[in-house]
């Protein structure tokens, strides 16, 4: 424990958040899924990101606040009701914990309706 405040914003809601998951885990079966921050800041940095999803259990949240200074597509942090690293890394197909995830754009994608709804109950999270 860091004793450091949780800054992260916007957190999905549980319902929300159940969703994501699903959505991350079609992602990845439509190769459409880049792990980890790192893979996560160059889809953004290439313009290829459809939506980011972080992990709100982060720490330090520090390693990924630089995400939201390139944010040009919408972000938000899983519910703190999961243990998001490791449900996130799950839903990616590893074991391990993933702390960042990118869905990647493909306009021909069948995941573009489901996509587009989380976007926008994103953007309702943020008014």
């Amino acid at each position: 424990m860091s004793g450091e405040p949780n800054a992260a914003w916007p957190v999905a809601d549980e319902a929300l958040t159940q969703n994501i998951l699903d959505v991350v885990q079609q992602a990845s079966h439509y190769k459409q899924l880049k792990k980890g921050a790192n893979e996560a800041t160059k889809t953004l940095n290439r313009g290829t990101s459809e939506i980011i999803i972080l992990a709100a259990d982060t720490s330090p949240l520090a390693i990924l606040l630089h995400l939201p200074l390139l944010w040009c597509v919408p972000l938000f942090y899983l519910s703190l009701q999961y243990d998001s690293k490791l449900a996130l890394g799950r839903a990616t197909g590893v074991s391990r914990p993933v702390i960042a995830v990118s869905i990647t754009t493909n306009d021909a994608s069948d995941l573009k309706p489901q996509i587009l709804a989380i976007k926008d109950k994103v953007e309702r999270l943020m008014i």
